[in-house]
């Protein structure tokens, strides 16, 4: 089974996400969990889900997007959460690379996520970058679990995360030439603590790098990580997609 546990397959990503999804389901996806990093694409992740069966959604408000946020805002999120399938708060997370100006704004948005899912019992997808050791303190101090999206830090730290149930989200950057820490991480850690994504539309993996993304491209990911572990791509599969199924209600 194949799981993309993070792409954007929305509206406001792409001319026709109708047909992103159906190339997704037709190309060896089996499930898809479509992240919300806002009300507006949490809402639509939502609809999307309901038409799909294999298509699930995270809700959540993202770094990037905490600036306007009101209280509600947040409820709205909160409201959103009460959906079958939503299966995640996120996209969520802290980002002190792009925006780290209002630093205070994203840490008390990301704590109003992730009292939403210590309320509802769902696990989060959390987007960190130049942010680690705040973002594993407030993990820590709400007692959560799910997966970091887009792993960029130390393995050290992945260690870390991984003592507290958290995956490793692996995507198309594993497939770069210059994805050497990336590389030597997926080689140190287990199997069973590794997720599949893509962050479609972007993140492409080679030899599709700098084009749109879509979740049919997780066969190159699954293939990179097959070759560095030196296992099968049938076992990057299973292992990887019971990571997830054990943690997420898909």
């Amino acid at each position: 089974m194949l799981i993309d546990t993070h792409c954007h397959l929305l509206s406001s990503e792409y001319d026709d996400v109708l047909k992103e999804i159906k190339q997704a389901l037709t190309g060896g996806v089996d499930k898809i969990i479509i992240n919300g990093f806002d009300v507006s694409s949490s809402k639509e992740a939502v609809e999307l889900s309901k038409r799909y069966k294999e298509v699930y959604a995270a809700v959540g408000i993202g770094p990037e997007n905490v600036n306007e946020i009101t209280d509600d805002d947040i409820k709205k999120i909160k409201e959103l959460s009460n959906n079958e399938k939503v299966v995640a708060i996120g996209e969520i997370g802290l980002d002190y690379y792009w925006t780290k100006e209002n630093k205070e704004k994203q840490n008390s948005v990301f704590k109003n996520m992730l009292k939403i899912a210590k309320e509802k019992n769902l696990p989060v997808i959390v987007h960190s970058r130049k942010a680690i050791q705040d973002t594993y303190n407030l993990l820590t101090k709400y007692n959560v679990t799910g997966i970091l999206h887009c792993y960029s830090a130390s393995l050290e730290m992945a260690k870390e995360f991984i003592k507290k149930g958290f995956l490793i989200g692996v995507g198309g950057v594993v497939t770069f030439k210059n994805a050497k820490t990336l590389k030597n991480l997926v080689k140190e850690i287990s199997l069973d603590n590794i997720s599949l994504e893509t962050d479609s539309p972007y993140l492409s993996p080679e030899p599709y790098r700098g084009k749109v993304n879509n979740p049919s491209n997780l066969r190159y990911i699954v293939r990179k990580i097959a070759l560095l572990k030196g296992v099968s791509e049938k076992e990057v599969e299973a292992r990887t997609s019971l990571a997830v199924t054990s943690k997420f209600d898909l």
